[in-house]
């Protein structure tokens, strides 16, 4: 089984896309013509469909956005809490 190299398409690219979809072309003909996957071209009708944008970052469920956050605060905390260990071994020696 050849594995396929992964393939990087431009925004306007997608929306040529499911704009062709859209006006009427079919799914299997718009894959087969463009050597498409299935699920990137799902995806691209899907985030058309929901956000109008192809960025991930704009495509997040609340749920991956507070996890996100989340994340970034947690990082943060531990950060800070490195550097007051180390505060209080340099002033556990003086």
């Amino acid at each position: 089984m050849n594995k396929r190299e992964r393939r990087i398409f431009s925004d306007s690219f997608k929306q040529q896309m499911v704009q062709l979809h859209l006006n009427g072309k079919s799914r299997a003909d718009i894959i087969r013509e463009y050597d498409l996957t299935p699920s990137a071209f799902n995806r691209w009708i899907n985030q058309s469909k929901t956000t109008g944008s192809f960025k991930e970052e704009d495509n997040l469920s609340d749920e991956a956005r507070e996890l996100r956050v989340l994340r970034k605060h947690v990082q943060q905390l531990e950060m800070e809490n490195d550097i007051l260990k180390q505060a209080a071994l340099i002033m556990g020696r003086k």
